[in-house]
């Protein structure tokens, strides 16, 4: 892979220098040229050149948002290595960045990381899509429960946000394939030197901004004495009550985070924690999608069958079952074909219920139940989606730490880190899907350090025991999920309205109750010889796991599997599995700031779900535990005088087994790529910033199958009228050939990304950025193309005294556009319209 990845690199130039892209990426540097010439404050700043020696002396930059890699960054590794001397492809963004281009979650980090581009996870940003995979989120360097969508993971209360792209280092333990975030909280001691903040400093700001955003935020750090010893505090809160550019949506969120350091003698306790409450909902989009209606906003109308028969205001389950065989008439899995099927549906003999549609192998094909009457067009606006008035997910997440670190003889550093989570979350959805979790986990983790100088030889080393339990209650109910009997042009009503099982705490589709505990050792070492770099490392983990169903609140015995019989349950397993990781890399300072490398590595993962389960079938199959496999050149430079700093990586990464998978968080999948990015400080008033990502996601257990079972729109179904299968839901087995056939859907090719910001001096600053998006198909049959987009975002930042006044246009050109939604499953059926432009204001006092 590496040689073809290197052959790979070439087309990079031509790519991202396409005639489109130009025009875009210079029509930032002409905003940013034109601001900067109209102002007689801008001040004239040569680049660096030579002294009389004829070397080039560093420039000192003011102004670079501290965006350059030269710090450590130990989330990492484990080892203080920066960016640049780190064999990896990762990014970091920073406190001062975020406040400048004004980001809010997490999805808008693409405008700065190159590979993060993330689908929708119906409108929730939980975490990132790395590498087109889901991703993981740490704090601190410690892995935080999984949180796919359950809430917005919240940023402003980090110092600073590293992006590791790849399974991460075998010094954190189990981890997937994607990548992570790393959340670095506030603090009071500074970073590089290890020492306090000399004096106390804080912020009190809030946000406004389109449809109603409302945010208060306060914060406050500085040294002081505890008991005659030396003590530094960070504390954050926010609170938000927002509402949306979606009808039937709004987020009331609260945000409480503390931060303490304190040194008594040699040692550094470092401890602290957060609350985070919040409600707010879902969005699953647009439903009954067709082409027409992304290029036209052409919706099919009409009012599906009404199934309400006791009046109640919603549908059960049981009033699915129209003919009462356990099964419901209207789902893909619905078991008998009513005669005289119209609309060409013709019977399938393998079974019962299912029909051929061209070549596809379709299930539920009941269309004396699921036309529509009144059937009409009408022409639907971006906010008029699939939320009910009562949808809802709540969620309460604790988060906390406590880190003992003593150096003891011999220069040894022992590091204890404790963590602990734990999150109560309710998801609930009225076009039939709910769920909750409540789910903690604990871990501890033991790192000895030392560093061994002999003449030119640097060896720095680690080993590591740790100790990681998790406990989960979860349960899930989409057994009757029908997106497309709700009409969006009309008000929720009992037609689409269901009864959902974490209201009445029966007829789950799947409940998980059980733990997980593992116990690892792992052992790293870095060294530097010469210009050479060897970085290497090991780990060993053994997991006992358990998990049992409470087989009394299923709907069916075995809901997942769509079984009446009560031998399909697996009622309760457990298991204990081993697994081995490694990671060994190679790199080499070139000269002229040049660092090329190559990394290979073996990670262990677990194949958890969106609540931190693990499915009884897993575990009594052996598929809940499962490698990764990296393999990644590149190369990195940091020029200029360390004013200019790029990475440019080629990779494949692949999960082993493609048959141990969780849908929703942890899928089998083989991921090829490359990657670039730059940062520069062109002056001490001027950062630029690019970014592209070449990328392609294989499903493997779909390339192993050579078909891939799917919700069925109407595109899927040529010739079939849309509004004779919209009253229920449609699957199959669609058949796609080849690597090619089986793509992840819903993520972009290609994407390029530019950014630029001018401190135009007095207190004046201005920022603008492009992202341009390739097209991608919205499902995993192709029938629906979402088109590529360009956003364009552009602010201005004004400093006087103690206060900071900052405003920000975001898709200043007011792009139309959009992103699948959980396309492997649902994209053909559903799809998100993005936001439309719309701005955002921060009024900010410091001291």
């Amino acid at each position: 892979m590496g040689v073809v990845a290197w052959i790979r690199l070439r087309s990079i130039a031509r790519e991202f220098m396409n005639t489109r892209t130009v025009i875009r990426f210079l029509a930032v540097g002409a905003v940013v040229a034109t601001m900067a010439d109209s102002a007689a404050l801008a001040e004239t700043v040569q680049s660096p050149v030579p002294d009389d020696s004829g070397r080039v002396e560093e420039m000192v930059v003011t102004a670079d948002l501290d965006s350059l890699p030269g710090e450590g960054v130990t989330s990492l590794f484990g080892f203080n290595k920066s960016l640049l001397e780190t064999p990896r492809s990762a990014s970091t963004v920073s406190d001062e960045m975020m406040d400048r281009f004004i980001i809010r979650d997490i999805d808008e980090l693409i405008n700065l990381v190159p590979g993060s581009f993330t689908q929708s996870f119906f409108g929730v940003a939980g975490s990132l899509d790395i590498r087109g995979t889901p991703g993981e989120t740490y704090f601190r360097g410690m892995r935080r429960l999984d949180n796919p969508g359950n809430y917005p993971t919240p940023l402003g209360a980090s110092k600073r946000v590293d992006i590791v792209r790849g399974p991460a280092s075998p010094i954190h333990g189990p981890s997937k394939i994607g990548g992570y975030l790393n959340f670095n909280p506030k603090s009071a001691r500074i970073e590089e030197t290890g020492e306090f903040i000399a004096d106390a400093t804080g912020t009190v700001g809030v946000d406004l901004g389109s449809w109603n955003r409302r945010v208060l935020s306060a914060e406050v750090g500085g040294p002081g004495h505890l008991g005659g010893q030396a003590f530094g505090y960070w504390l954050y809160g926010m609170h938000e009550d927002s509402g949306s550019y979606y009808r039937n949506s709004g987020t009331e969120q609260t945000i409480v985070q503390a931060s303490f350091d304190l040194d008594v003698g040699a040692v550094q306790f470092q401890f602290g924690g957060m609350v985070h409450d919040f409600t707010g909902n879902q969005i699953a989009g647009w439903n009954r999608l067709t082409q027409n209606l992304v290029d036209r906003g052409l919706y099919v109308t009409g009012s599906p069958r009404p199934l309400d028969a006791d009046g109640d205001g919603y549908i059960s389950h049981q009033e699915f079952d129209i003919d009462g065989d356990g099964f419901s008439d209207f789902s893909p899995f619905a078991a008998g074909l009513a005669p005289g099927a119209r609309g060409g549906l013709r019977p399938n003999e393998p079974f019962e219920g299912a029909c051929t549609i061209g070549a596809t192998l379709v299930f539920g094909c009941r269309a004396d139940l699921l036309g529509l009457t009144s059937s009409g067009t009408a022409t639907l606006t971006g906010d008029q989606v699939l939320v009910g008035p009562d949808d809802v997910v709540s969620n309460e997440v604790i988060t906390l730490y406590f880190d003992t670190i003593v150096v003891v003889g011999g220069n040894w550093e022992w590091r204890n880190q404790a963590f602990f989570e734990t999150y109560d979350n309710l998801n609930e959805n009225e076009y039939g899907f709910s769920q909750f979790h409540d789910s903690w986990v604990f871990e501890d983790k033991l790192v000895v350090a030392n560093e061994f100088v002999r003449g030119d030889t640097r060896i720095a080393v680690q080993v590591s025991p740790s100790v990681r339990i998790t406990e989960f209650d979860h349960g899930d109910d989409y057994t009757n999920e029908y997106f497309d009997r709700r009409d969006l042009t009309l008000p929720s009503s009992s037609l689409a309205r269901r009864l959902l099982a974490t209201r009445i705490d029966d007829d789950y589709t799947e409940y998980y109750i059980g733990r997980t505990v593992n116990v690892g050792i792992a052992a790293l070492v870095d060294m530097d010889w010469r210009r050479v770099n060897v970085l290497a490392g090991l780990r060993h983990d053994t997991v006992d796991m358990e998990s049992r169903q409470p087989v009394e609140k299923l709907l069916l015995p075995s809901s997942n599997n769509f079984c009446l019989d009560p031998s399909c349950v697996v009622a309760e397993a457990e298991d204990r599995v081993d697994g081995v990781s490694w990671t060994v890399s190679l790199s080499y300072r070139a000269g002229a700031g040049l660092i090329p490398y190559v990394t290979a590595s073996r990670q262990a993962t677990v194949i958890a779900g969106q609540g931190a389960e693990i499915a009884t079938a897993n575990i009594a199959d052996g598929q809940a535990f499962d490698d990764s496999t990296l393999l990644e050149v590149g190369v990195k430079g940091s020029l200029l005088g360390d004013a200019l700093y790029f990475a440019l990586a080629g990779y494949e990464q692949e999960r082993t087994d493609y048959s141990a998978q969780q849908t929703v968080t942890n899928q089998a999948s083989r991921t090829r790529g490359l990657e670039f990015e730059l940062r520069w400080a062109a002056s001490e008033r001027l950062l630029m910033t690019l970014g592209y990502s070449d990328i392609e996601v294989v499903n493997l257990n779909t390339l192993e199958a050579g078909q891939r079972f799917s919700f069925i729109g109407a595109d899927d179904v040529p010739g079939i009228p849309p509004e004779a299968i919209y009253g229920g839901s449609l699957g199959g087995s669609v058949v796609r050939s080849g690597s090619k056939g089986a793509r992840r859907a819903g993520i972009p090719e290609k994407i390029r990304t530019a950014t630029a910001t001018y401190d135009f001096g007095s207190g004046l600053a201005a920022s603008a950025g492009v992202v341009d998006v390739a097209s991608t198909p919205s499902g995993y049959s192709g029938s629906v193309v979402l088109p590529g987009y360009t956003l364009v975002n552009a602010g201005l930042v004004f400093e006087a005294g103690n206060w900071v006044v900052s405003a920000t246009a975001k898709n200043l050109t007011d792009e139309r556009y959009f992103r699948a939604n959980f396309p492997n499953l649902f994209g053909g059926v559903i799809v998100l319209p993005e936001l439309p432009r719309h701005f955002a204001a921060r009024v900010q006092y410091r001291w």
